[in-house]
């Protein structure tokens, strides 16, 4: 079992430090994700393990042994690297770059052998490269090239794996498939595996420690769960989010929240009568916008429901497929009075929420301006036998403005760009 600790290392490019005081230890089979803003030094940190930047300060073992004093070849033998850029350089055969992970193994001179050939072909079809065996590599696609390079990485039968943005230039099939196979080899093969990942879902669904890079330092390691938290991802990233449970993996997912424009912050409030998912982009929308954003009476099923709550907006509700309740029904005309606006969307009307539409009519009682997005005629989305279409009319009597989507909004609520 090969085994990596990097002890208190200390990164410079000249005089300048790009890394400080890290510390970590890779078991095997274990797989860690690097992540980091841009120029935190996730790449440097690769390049120090791999023997490329020497650290300034501490020490990196392999086997309890200072891979700086180790031969080139020693290393190989158990560490290969899949680095962020690669340019073979001269236009070798697919076959011939994967044989390429060989040689660490062959003595001086020495030529492959079948067994290595079988090795090389392995590796191929393990990275569904090997029906590239014999095209050129730089004829090849850059996803093509990538998982030859990955292909040619396994080869070396390293017991210890750098990547580094190993899914640059894959499509989304070829990066799933990729990580799935670099997951099963930590998991039935003891392979450890550090790699730099830029996608949080992706790094969260599939390593089992996350490094989290901050200020050229480490600014969290752990679990998953423990380190994807919505006041890490903020403190490192910038960026609001919401984590939630990815059903199917039952991994933390990462929902990352446009900014709010604070410098162009609204003092106004919208109130959003919606339903059935039809107010989730606008709710969003006039959020990102820097409004105060309110919604309601939702389900709690609803999905517009869902929205408000990962966006954290107020919101009032009632259980799933019951019927606004009177006290929510005055909840919500009491949210309506402190509001600048009211905007009505497309919503299916029933006898349930009926009462949604009553309180539209009220907001134009008050005198706030309110608009009704009417993309889909009443007559479409009326369920209530009738009662819907009437209401609707009254609306228009009291001075409410049809527009025939968010589009039409005043540009002064959604910007044109928005839109």
């Amino acid at each position: 079992m090969v085994t990596l600790n990097v002890n208190g290392i200390e990164c410079r490019y000249g005089s300048t430090k790009i890394l400080s005081n890290i510390n970590l230890n890779v078991k095997p089979g274990c797989f860690i994700g690097i992540l980091g803003p841009n120029g935190s030094g996730k790449t440097t940190l690769l390049k120090s393990i791999s023997r490329v930047l020497k650290p300034h300060n501490g020490s990196i073992l392999i086997d309890k042994e200072n891979i700086y004093t180790l031969k080139p070849k020693q290393v190989a033998q158990k560490m290969a690297v899949v680095p962020q850029y690669n340019d073979v350089g001269f236009n070798f055969s697919a076959m011939d770059v994967v044989l390429m992970g060989r040689n660490p193994h062959l003595g001086d001179f020495q030529m492959e052998s079948s067994k290595d050939v079988e090795i090389a072909k392995n590796a191929m079809e393990l990275t569904n490269t090997w029906t590239l065996a014999e095209r050129p590599i730089n004829e090849l696609s850059g996803g093509e090239a990538q998982r030859v390079i990955i292909a040619r990485a396994l080869a070396q039968e390293p017991k210890i794996l750098l990547l580094d943005e190993p899914m640059s230039h894959l499509d989304i099939i070829n990066q799933i498939e990729l990580m799935d196979l670099v997951k099963t080899l930590c998991t039935k093969n003891n392979l450890a595996v550090l790699a730099v990942i830029h996608d949080l879902n992706m790094a969260s669904r599939y390593c089992d420690t996350i490094l989290l890079l901050k200020d050229n330092t480490i600014f969290a390691l752990g679990s998953v769960e423990e380190v994807m938290t919505p006041e890490n991802i903020l403190s490192v990233f910038g960026v609001d989010s919401i984590i939630r449970k990815n059903p199917i993996t039952n991994a933390p997912y990462v929902i990352p929240l446009s900014p709010k424009k604070l410098s162009e912050e609204k003092n106004s409030s919208i109130h959003v009568i919606c339903g059935a998912g039809t107010g989730t982009t606008l709710l969003k929308t006039l959020r990102d916008e820097g409004y105060n954003v309110s919604a309601g009476v939702l389900n709690v099923a609803d999905s517009d429901f869902e929205t408000c709550e990962l966006l954290k907006l107020l919101s009032l509700s009632d259980p799933p497929f019951s019927a606004i309740t009177d006290k929510a029904h005055e909840a919500n005309l009491a949210m309506i009075k402190n509001a600048n606006m009211v905007i009505l969307t497309a919503v299916p009307f029933g006898l349930g929420n009926i009462k949604n539409l009553e309180a539209a009519i009220e907001a134009t009682k008050y005198g706030i301006p309110t608009y009704v997005i009417d993309e889909t005629p009443i007559i479409e989305r009326d369920f209530t036998h009738g009662k819907a279409i009437s209401l609707m009319q009254q609306l228009k009597e009291h001075g409410a403005i049809f527009v025939k989507d968010s589009t039409e909004l005043p540009h002064s609520i959604i910007p044109k760009n928005n839109s």
